[in-house]
């Protein structure tokens, strides 16, 4: 590894031993042929402006006040400079300390995201959804003790902040500094003193500038490390090849920022080509739809579900623009992408990744689509489909997807970086067929995620969540197929003696998961049963309560 810039090394100094890395196919690949010292903010933003395109639009968004706003790649730069100050003059911050983001799709998130890769900083994106419950393990396994925050998200962060809050309380969490607020600590007005020039920190293409937290299958966060050289990768691989992202393309999409489905698709892909994004904080398929036609998008992320329900409202809005469609987040089905087609004229880019690896690796342009395949593996990465013993099986067989390229599963102190990464593959907990042309056919999950409208969703934490109301005694949490977001939380509930499973119940149960945890992840379907499926040794049987759809 490289000489690091950080002074803070507790990131590195908690990656999973070399021993237990994925091979990394860098080797021989000019598309992630990197100089050894880079920092990916300068190469996303301030590269464009060296080169004479400070003029060219990089951000877009609609005000509160219906207006049309906008910041050039010169003034991103600018802002991005000026958050950097504040964060290590007034906040003294180093090189290597983690930060907590918390914001909707917006400008200054995208630039505080910015900011703080510059100044040297680890970023912790986290959803706007997420409670104070769900931040505490977040901020504890990462030793976070900064957080900049949207203001009206302050509620979560200031519960993280409270002694009297014993079940959110992180002591470690000891400053914050508020966006959208005009307050004279807050972030916007202490950046407006600052210099509109700023020494970036001298980062090691291997040095961690990101840690995506994903919940997985337990409900307990695995932290995600990835390097300055992995957000390039993700956009000169699938970005470039693919969706070949062109200075000339303006993109939009709903997908938040935390996910790394939407810190790519939605900043550094079009930030890399030199392109626009129109960041939306919060939209419906209409708005979306709408979006474009205000906009002049090109380009589009979003989930099935989104897709499914825009491709009735087309008729309504001026689409000329739009070229590309990108599906992620959830399997599509070929009935939606059917649909979509037929109602825009527009084949779907399909395709699989995950917070793990940082992107998508298995995808084809639209030129390349095969019927029920979600694609080929992405220029750059292999795969191949395994047995349990880590065989290759024969073309058509269904077994366990295995992947490697330049990018790959580094956890933060976890174990089950053991579990994810075998032999130097990717293991990413899905089963597929391949056939003789390489072609991907997604089958399932190997595991009990739930993944609802492009939401993982853990049925052990939703459970948790129920068995703090009064009412529960015990209950089982499993994914119910739905045509329209794939797959719905359904709740198995036996409930203590004197309460009724009522209509008033499931609403009331309903409610307390949405108070909890994301309002996301509630139970859409509780059935109230006498008792759950369990083993001799008392192992809850979910695989019986998806039998009972």
């Amino acid at each position: 590894m490289e000489k690091s810039g950080h002074i803070d090394t507790f990131a590195r100094d908690h990656l999973p031993p070399l021993s237990e890395w994925p091979e990394l196919l860098l080797e021989g690949n000019p598309d992630v042929d990197y100089p050894k010292r880079l920092n990916c903010a300068v190469e996303l933003v301030d590269a464009h402006v060296k080169q004479g395109n400070g003029d060219h639009i990089a951000i877009l968004w609609r005000g509160e006040d219906g207006k049309k706003n906008s910041l050039t790649y010169r003034q991103l730069m600018e802002l991005t400079n000026r958050i950097a100050h504040v964060l290590t003059e007034d906040m003294q911050l180093k090189p290597g300390n983690r930060v907590l983001l918390r914001g909707p799709n917006n400008a200054m998130m995208a630039a505080s995201w910015l900011a703080a890769i510059k100044a040297g900083l680890v970023t912790v994106p986290t959803m706007p959804l997420l409670r104070a419950k769900e931040l505490k393990p977040v901020i504890e396994k990462a030793e976070i003790s900064a957080v900049l925050c949207d203001k009206r998200l302050a509620a979560d962060v200031q519960a993280c902040m409270d002694p009297n809050n014993t079940a959110a309380y992180c002591p470690q969490l000891k400053q914050v500094r508020y966006f959208h607020d005009d307050g004279p600590d807050s972030l916007d007005t202490l950046a407006k003193s600052k210099p509109a020039d700023y020494q970036v920190c001298d980062t090691a293409i291997d040095d961690v500038c990101l840690i995506a937290f994903t919940s997985g299958t337990t409900g307990r966060p695995k932290g995600c490390m990835h390097f300055h050289q992995d957000v390039l990768a993700m956009c000169d691989t699938f970005s470039k090849h693919v969706l070949r992202t062109e200075p000339s393309d303006v993109i939009c999409g709903t997908p938040p920022l935390a996910f790394t489905f939407g810190l790519g698709g939605l900043l550094c892909f079009p930030l890399r080509a030199g392109a626009a994004t129109v960041l939306v904080e919060k939209s419906t398929p209409d708005e979306l739809l709408a979006t474009v036609d205000d906009f002049g998008v090109t380009m589009v992320f979003t989930a099935p579900t989104f897709y499914r329900q825009m491709a009735a409202l087309v008729g309504k809005h001026d689409l000329s623009s739009l070229k590309k469609t990108v599906s992620a987040g959830e399997a599509l089905p070929d009935a939606t992408r059917q649909l979509w087609k037929e109602a825009s004229g527009i084949e779907m880019i399909d395709g699989i990744g995950g917070t793990e690896m940082i992107h998508v690796y298995v995808s084809s342009a639209p030129e390349q689509v095969r019927r029920g395949a979600i694609g080929t593996v992405v220029p750059g990465y292999v795969a191949q489909v395994v047995d349990e013993n880590l065989q290759p099986v024969p073309y058509g067989t269904v077994g366990r997807l295995a992947v490697k390229g330049p990018t790959g599963c580094r956890y933060l102190d976890d174990e089950r970086q053991r579990v994810f990464v075998q032999q130097g593959w990717n293991f990413p907990g899905d089963t597929f067929a391949m056939d003789e042309d390489g072609y991907l056919y997604y089958q399932a999950r190997n595991d009990d995620m739930i993944i609802s409208a492009g939401y993982n969703i853990a049925g052990p934490e939703v459970e948790g969540a129920l068995l703090l109301h009064k009412a529960v005694a015990e209950c089982g949490v499993v994914g119910e197929p739905d045509e329209d977001r794939g797959n719905i939380v359904k709740a198995f509930v036996v409930l203590k003696p004197g309460f009724n499973g009522d209509a008033a119940m499931v609403k009331e149960l309903q409610d307390h998961v949405k108070a909890v945890v994301a309002p996301y992840k509630y139970p859409r379907a509780v059935e109230f049963v006498d008792a759950l499926p369990r083993t001799e040794t008392g192992k809850l049987q979910r695989f019986v309560l998806r039998t009972k759809h």
